[in-house]
């Protein structure tokens, strides 16, 4: 921070006497703060940063820094105090603010009534629709990854382990390598398994297996992903039943984008862990569709939620999507 200030000051032209008059405070605190014998309180670090044109959040996580530095840098167990701090600091965090939660709460009640109308149809029908909106999740997951098999297509694959001619060896393998992950997927849910880091890994393994097998079930070989996924698992624990779940199955998603784990295969693992955490609490597939429009809306509304640090948006995407596949799954029975 010292260097920061010095630099600023100098490359402005100012003395440190100049400083001090226009702060109104003492010409010996500016040398000191630039000397390092002396921090700024807070109020001074803003009044600096307009003065010296430094940037705000730059100078104060400098300043907030050498607070911490100063108080346990020297603690034997100061990284692992650390560690916990940054993970209290993620799990307190709201997910999104009440004014928007109470903004959708019409639509999260809408999709409570159609899902309990799902539930009380009788087993048959269940199996059957949940059959269909399988495939489609399939095919448009795979479109959405670039496939470019047809629901027919990928009907024909699935069910009659036909080679359709025409298309790649790949193209047939995520088909395959998808149906299987969401079989995996499905007795866990039967088994009440909940997400953890295993089964993260496998479920990668699975949706990359002969495809990109050195990379398969593997995160990237950068330390800042394993801490970034502890503190990812840290969150769903703590909130795992504390929210809505398709707000959590939301926010998941955004997560592991944000993260991006692995070396392939992101937006796909994202996808699932949504729709795993949705399935396991009586909700249907959330399937974003393949076409043009859709998938630039996805990837618009995943843009604007990284910019703005926002994920409300996101939030009512998936929301949109879950209403429709619930009216969709009625309307299968009714037919």
């Amino acid at each position: 921070m010292k260097a920061l200030l010095k630099n600023a000051r100098e490359q402005k032209g100012l003395k440190t006497r100049e400083v001090a008059q226009l702060l109104e405070i003492d010409q010996a605190l500016i040398s000191k703060f630039e000397s390092g014998t002396r921090k700024p309180t807070k109020e001074q670090i803003s009044k600096l940063s307009q003065l010296l044109e430094i940037d705000f959040e730059t100078l104060m996580i400098a300043w907030l820094k050498e607070k911490i530095l100063y108080e346990i840098g020297d603690e034997e167990f100061a990284l692992k105090a650390l560690f916990l701090v940054e993970q209290e600091i993620q799990n307190n965090k709201k997910i999104i603010s009440s004014g928007v939660l109470s903004s959708i709460q019409s639509v999260l009640d809408e999709i409570e009534i159609l899902k309990k109308q799902i539930q009380s149809f009788q087993h048959f029908d269940l199996h059957r629709i949940s059959k269909i909106l399988e495939l489609e999740f399939i095919s448009e997951s795979n479109r959405l990854n670039g496939n470019s098999l047809t629901f027919q297509e990928t009907k024909s694959v699935i069910n009659e382990g036909l080679t359709i001619s025409g298309k790649s060896m790949h193209e047939h393998l995520e088909t395959v390598n998808l149906q299987e992950t969401l079989g995996y997927i499905k007795d866990l849910n039967q088994k009440k398994v909940s997400l953890s880091e295993k089964e993260l890994l496998t479920i990668h393994n699975l949706i990359v297996r002969g495809i990109k097998p050195e990379n398969s079930g593997k995160y990237k070989n950068d330390p800042l992903i394993i801490r970034e996924m502890n503190l990812f698992f840290n969150w769903y624990e703590t909130n795992k039943n504390n929210i809505h779940p398709i707000l959590l199955a939301s926010e998941a998603h955004l997560k592991i984008l944000k993260i991006s784990p692995f070396e392939n295969a992101n937006i796909q693992i994202a996808n699932l862990i949504m729709n795993w955490i949705l399935l396991q609490n009586g909700f249907v597939f959330a399937t974003i569709q393949g076409n043009e429009n859709q998938i630039n809306e996805y990837l618009s509304i995943l843009k604007e939620c990284q910019n703005k640090s926002d994920p409300s948006l996101f939030v009512n995407f998936i929301l949109r999507i879950e209403k429709e596949n619930l009216l969709r799954a009625i309307e299968l029975v009714s037919k």
